[in-house]
């Protein structure tokens, strides 16, 4: 009996929850060009919710059940509002000037589009089963609300893990999933994340490829066929 049979590698909830931290840290940073960390203690909780100034969550599904909620400060959606939309190039005066504005909404929505798709991939490439997420929803919470979250799972896990920004603003993230392991079965390599560029150079190389191909043989000589055998 192997090693690894005697002692198989499990990924459990911490694991599942330390990968979405990651997606949360690169995609904010690369986003804001910011350093954005997390603490290195982690909370149990018994429910996920949300909470003022800004909540954000989404839910996925799949080859495990879950869900993802985020609870920005005032401050802290402020700050990555406002150095994301910077480095998209926007001129400072032309930024929402509040947290309750629309365009906040919006810009730290598509954050957390981006911050779940990346786990997603993460979690096919790692772990090699799919999940699937449906569209953020973000509410403007008054300091008096908080909304709680049904999960609907069988026996939930959830966590708490505390995140800093570039200029010290706190906002938290939530992870509420099915109580679930994955126990690797044998070695395998984790097929490397896309290079967007290489697949553009790649979609760009397939028409000049077809493109040069010799005039008259192929496309026409098939198209011609495909009319006589319709009886024109």
């Amino acid at each position: 009996m192997s090693t690894q049979e005697k002692n198989p590698v499990v990924f459990g909830t911490e694991d599942l929850l330390l990968s979405l931290c990651n997606s949360v840290t690169k995609v904010l940073s690369v986003a804001t060009h910011s350093q954005i960390r997390y603490s290195g203690m982690v909370q149990r909780i018994t429910k996920t919710c949300l909470k003022p100034d800004i909540g954000c969550f989404v839910l996925f599904d799949g080859g495990f059940s879950g869900l993802v909620v985020i609870n920005f400060s005032a401050q802290s959606a402020m700050e990555l509002y406002e150095s994301y939309m910077l480095n998209m190039g926007m001129a400072k005066e032309d930024l929402a000037s509040s947290y309750t504005s629309d365009d906040v909404s919006n810009v730290m929505g598509e954050l957390m589009n981006q911050i779940v798709g990346d786990f997603t991939g993460q979690v096919g490439r790692e772990l090699q089963t799919h999940i699937t997420q449906n569209q953020p929803k973000m509410l403007v919470l008054n300091k008096q609300v908080v909304l709680s979250v049904d999960t609907h799972l069988d026996q939930p896990e959830t966590r708490r893990v505390t995140f800093y920004t570039g200029r010290n603003n706190i906002f938290y993230l939530e992870l509420a999933i099915d109580r679930t392991e994955f126990i690797k079965l044998y070695d395998f390599e984790p097929q490397d994340a896309p290079d967007p560029d290489a697949l553009i150079d790649a979609a760009d190389a397939t028409p000049n490829a077809a493109t040069a191909a010799p005039p008259g043989n192929g496309g026409g000589d098939d198209h011609d066929d495909l009319l006589k055998s319709l009886g024109f």
